[in-house]
C-alpha cells in the first residue's frame, strides 16, 4: 500500500495568508536526547529585535529521551532565531538550548561547551564550512530514484549529475536552498552526490558559535521541506550497505594565521595536533562512523591518522590550491552526516589552539 503524508500546498496557502493581528509566530527548535530535531510554536505580542527579548519555554523532556517521567520539564533558552520560510512575514524559527529544572545543562546541550570554547579563543578567529550530506527516501522506505526491490547502475554518473534519469529529488533541494537563503541560513553551495538518491548542501563561512547554529538550522529546513514533497531525510552515514558511497560532514576548518601570508605552516602545525587527537575526534565523528571510514569510497580508515594534498583518501585533505597559495584552510574528512556540530567544532579547536 502507498503511504502518502505530502502537504496539500495549494489548500494550507489560503490559511497562511489570512491577516494574523499582528501576532508572530515562533517555532521554537531544539536538539533531542537522540540527535533528532524538535520543535513547537508559541505565539509573540510582537516580533523580537534581539533573541534576549525571547521568553524562556519548556517542554516533557520524558517523550524525548532527555529526562525522566517523574521531573520530566526541560528548559528552552532561545539562542539564535531566523526567518520563517514557511510562514513568511514576520514569524520567526527559534533555535534554542536544553536546560535542566536545576540550571545546568542538559546532557544533550552541546552547545552550551562549544561556546565557552569558542569565546576562550576568539581571537584566533575560527572559520568552518560543513559539507553536509544525505539521502532522501520516500515514504515506503526506498532510496529516492532507486527501483522498488532493486538497485540503480553503478555510481559513476550521478556526482554532480543533470537529467530525470540520474538527479533524483531536485525539486526538494532547490526547495531548501531558497528556504536557507530567506530564513539567513549561511548555505553557500549544494551537488548532487556520488550515490543516487544522495546529495549534499554547504554552510559557511560561520565563525565560531554561529557554525553549529547554522548547521542545525539547515538541517531543520530540510526536513521541513522535505514533508511538503513526502521524502523522508537521512543523516546515516552509510545508509546502503555494499558498493555505495557513505555520508559524511566534511568539515573545512581555518585561523586568521592560517587564512594570511605563509599561513601553510599554521596549517601544518594544527594537523600535526590533530594528529596526536585522532581517537578523541572519532569519539564525536558521528554514529556508526566505523560503517562509512573503511578507507574505501573515498574516506581514509577509522583506525588510522593521515593527510596529504588534494588526497580525498586522507583523514585530512590539503586542497591543492591552498598548497599552491601557501596559505587557507584544511578539510578534516572523518566527520559522518550524522555530527553535532558543536561537539566537531570544539574538539577542532581545542585540539588544535588549547
Amino acid at each position: 500500500m502507498s503511504i502518502s503524508n505530502k502537504s496539500n500546498t495549494q489548500t494550507l496557502a489560503k490559511y497562511l495568508a489570512l491577516d494574523q493581528g499582528g501576532k508572530v509566530q515562533a517555532e521554537y527548535i531544539w536538539i533531542d536526547g537522540d540527535g533528532g530535531l524538535r520543535s513547537k510554536t508559541t505565539t509573540l505580542d510582537k516580533k523580537p529585535e534581539d533573541v534576549s527579548e525571547l521568553k524562556e519555554w519548556n517542554f516533557d523532556g520524558s517523550s524525548t529521551n532527555q529526562a525522566p517521567g517523574d521531573n520530566s520539564d526541560v528548559l528552552l533558552r532561545p539562542c539564535a532565531f531566523f526567518k520563517d520560510p514557511f510562514r513568511g512575514g514576520d514569524n520567526l524559527l527559534v533555535l534554542c538550548e536544553c536546560y535542566n529544572n536545576d540550571g545546568t545543562p542538559n546532557r544533550t546541550n552541546y552547545r552550551h561547551s562549544c561556546s565557552k570554547i569558542m569565546q576562550t579563543y576568539c581571537d584566533a578567529h575560527s572559520w568552518f564550512g560543513i559539507e553536509q550530506e544525505y539521502t532522501l527516501f520516500d515514504m515506503e522506505g526506498s532510496v529516492l530514484g532507486w527501483p522498488k526491490g532493486g538497485f540503480p547502475g553503478p555510481q559513476g554518473p550521478y556526482y554532480c549529475s543533470v537529467g530525470a534519469n540520474v538527479a533524483f529529488g531536485r525539486d526538494i533541494v532547490e526547495a531548501h536552498y531558497r528556504a536557507c537563503l530567506y530564513s539567513g541560513v549561511k548555505i553557500s553551495g549544494v551537488n548532487a552526490e556520488v550515490m543516487p538518491g544522495q546529495w549534499e548542501f554547504q554552510v559557511g563561512p560561520c565563525e565560531g558559535i554561529d557554525m553549529g547554529d547554522h548547521l542545525w538550522m539547515a538541517r531543520y529546513l530540510l526536513k521541513r521541506v522535505a514533508e511538503d514533497f513526502g521524502a523522508v531525510v537521512s543523516f546515516h552515514p552509510k545508509p546502503i550497505k555494499g558498493d555505495w558511497n557513505g555520508a559524511g560532514c566534511h568539515t573545512n576548518f581555518s585561523t586568521q594565521a592560517m587564512r594570511e601570508e605563509g599561513g601553510i605552516k599554521a596549517i601544518h602545525d594544527a594537523i600535526d595536533k590533530m594528529a596526536t587527537r585522532h581517537a578523541e575526534h572519532i569519539a564525536v565523528y558521528g554514529e556508526d562512523n566505523d560503517q562509512r571510514l573503511t578507507g574505501r569510497h573515498e574516506t581514509g580508515h577509522i583506525s588510522q591518522f593521515s593527510y596529504g594534498v588534494a588526497n580525498r583518501g586522507a583523514s585530512i585533505r590539503i586542497p591543492r590550491h591552498v598548497a599552491a597559495e601557501g596559505k587557507g584552510y584544511l578539510e578534516d574528512r572523518r566527520p559522518a552526516s550524522n555530527i553535532d556540530p558543536y561537539r566537531v567544532t570544539q574538539v577542532i579547536v581545542e585540539s588544535t589552539l588549547a
